[in-house]
C-alpha cells in the first residue's frame, strides 16, 4: 500500500509500506479520508516527543471496512465507519469506571512515543480493534466524519464544567477545537459565547459559526472587556483552547468569582498559574483530555447539521500531496485550518 511516512523529523515521504493484516478482534479499513491535526503538524519536528520516526501519523480517520479478522460479529466489509483514536484496554481501574481517556494502557492512532508505536491513517489501509469503530450515518460524508475526533474533544471539554446556572462563556482560541467547542455550546442551547483570538479571519469565522461576540486579544485587554460586558462580574465559564502562559493567565483573569476554567490546549508543557487569584476567587479548574465515549453524540450532531464543519475545512487533497500540505501548515500560512487527505 501507499502511505505518508514520517521517515525522519521534517521528512515526510509518500512511499510503499506493508499492507496490514487484521488479527482476531480487528478489522482493516480502506481509508477514505484522514484529517491533519495540529499535533501531527507539531510532530514533524519532534517537539511533542510523540511522533518518533518512523511512523505513519493520522488519527482523524474515516473509511470502509475492507477485511475482518476472527471473532468479528457485528461488522462486515462495506460498512462505513469512523474510528475512535483512543484505544483503551477496557480492563484497568479507569476503564471500569468509564474514564476511557485516562486508561492506564491507552494508545493513540498515529502515535509513536517510546512506550508504543501505532501507525495511523495517512495510508491506504489501517487496522484497528473493533471496539474503536462507529458506524457513520448515511447523511455524514467521509470528510465530515474525520471531524468526529476533534468534535469529540470539544464536546468532552464542554461537559467537564457545569453548564447549568451559567449564561456567559468565553472560548480562548479560534482554532479547530475552539470553533467546535463554540458550536457544541450553541447546540446545547448555551447563552452568550464570546470567542477570543489574535487572527481576524478566524474571529470572523467564529462569528459566522454562531459566536455572540469576538475579541482580538491583541491589542484588546480581554479581561477588562469581559468585565465590562458582564457588569464587572466576569465569565461563568472560560474554555482555554491554546495552552500558552499568556492565554491561561487570560482565562483565569476572565472568570468570575466561583467560575470555572476548562483547560484544553497544551502547547506549553507548563505555565505559570495565578494561584492567589484562583484561590481567593474560588475558581474551579478542569483539565480536559481527549474524549471518553462522545462519538455517538458527535455523529448525531453532524448528521443533524447542528455542527457546520464546511467553513473550517481549508482543503481536501490527495494523500500523495500530503508533504506539501504539512509544510504549509507548519509554516502557518494565513487562512489555513483543517486539511483532509484522501488516499
Amino acid at each position: 500500500m501507499k502511505a505518508l511516512m514520517l521517515d525522519d523529523y521534517m521528512d515526510l515521504v509518500y512511499e510503499d509500506a506493508p499492507t496490514p493484516v487484521p488479527g482476531p478482534g480487528e478489522v482493516r479499513l480502506r481509508v477514505k479520508a484522514c484529517g491533519i491535526c495540529g499535533s501531527d503538524v507539531r510532530g514533524l519536528d519532534g517537539s511533542t516527543g510523540r511522533r518518533r520516526p518512523p511512523v505513519i501519523m493520522g488519527h482523524e480517520v474515516s473509511g470502509v471496512i475492507d477485511e475482518v479478522g476472527d471473532a468479528i460479529v457485528d461488522w462486515k466489509p462495506g460498512d462505513r465507519v469512523t474510528v475512535d483514536s483512543t484505544d483503551a484496554c477496557g480492563a484497568c481501574w479507569f476503564c471500569s469506571r468509564g474514564r476511557l481517556n485516562l486508561c492506564e494502557n491507552r494508545r493513540v492512532l498515529g502515535v509513536s512515543c517510546g512506550d508504543y508505536r501505532r501507525d495511523g491513517g495517512f495510508a491506504e489501509y489501517l487496522v484497528v480493534p473493533q471496539r474503536a469503530l462507529y458506524l457513520m450515518p448515511e447523511k455524514v460524508s467521509f470528510e465530515q466524519a474525520t471531524m468526529t475526533e476533534p468534535l469529540s474533544v470539544a464536546l468532552h471539554a464542554i461537559t467537564r464544567a457545569p453548564l447549568q446556572d451559567a449564561d456567559f462563556a468565553v472560548v480562548i482560541g479560534a482554532g479547530t477545537i475552539g470553533l467546535l467547542a463554540l458550536q457544541a455550546l450553541r447546540a446545547e442551547g448555551f447563552g452568550a459565547v464570546v470567542v477570543v483570538d489574535v487572527d481576524l479571519s478566524r474571529l470572523e469565522l467564529a462569528r459566522r459559526l454562531g459566536a455572540h461576540g469576538v475579541m482580538r486579544s491583541d491589542p484588546t485587554d480581554v479581561v477588562a472587556e469581559i468585565g465590562r460586558l458582564t457588569q464587572g462580574r466576569g465569565a461563568d465559564i472560560v474554555f482555554e483552547a491554546v495552552g500558552l502562559d499568556m492565554t491561561v493567565k487570560m482565562a483565569v483573569g476572565a472568570a468570575r468569582k466561583g467560575g470555572s476554567v476548562v483547560l484544553i490546549g497544551n502547547l506549553a508543557t507548563s505555565v505559570e498559574l495565578a494561584l492567589q487569584m484562583a484561590v481567593t476567587r474560588e475558581l474551579s479548574l478542569f483539565g480536559s483530555c481527549a474524549s471518553s465515549g462522545e462519538y455517538p453524540a458527535c455523529l448525531d450532531l453532524l448528521a443533524q447539521g447542528a455542527i457546520d464543519t464546511g467553513p473550517m475545512i481549508t482543503a481536501v487533497a490527495p494523500l500523495s500531496e500530503g508533504r506539501e500540505w504539512f509544510e504549509r501548515l507548519y509554516r502557518r500560512e494565513p487562512g489555513m485550518m483543517k486539511v483532509i487527505l484522501t488516499p
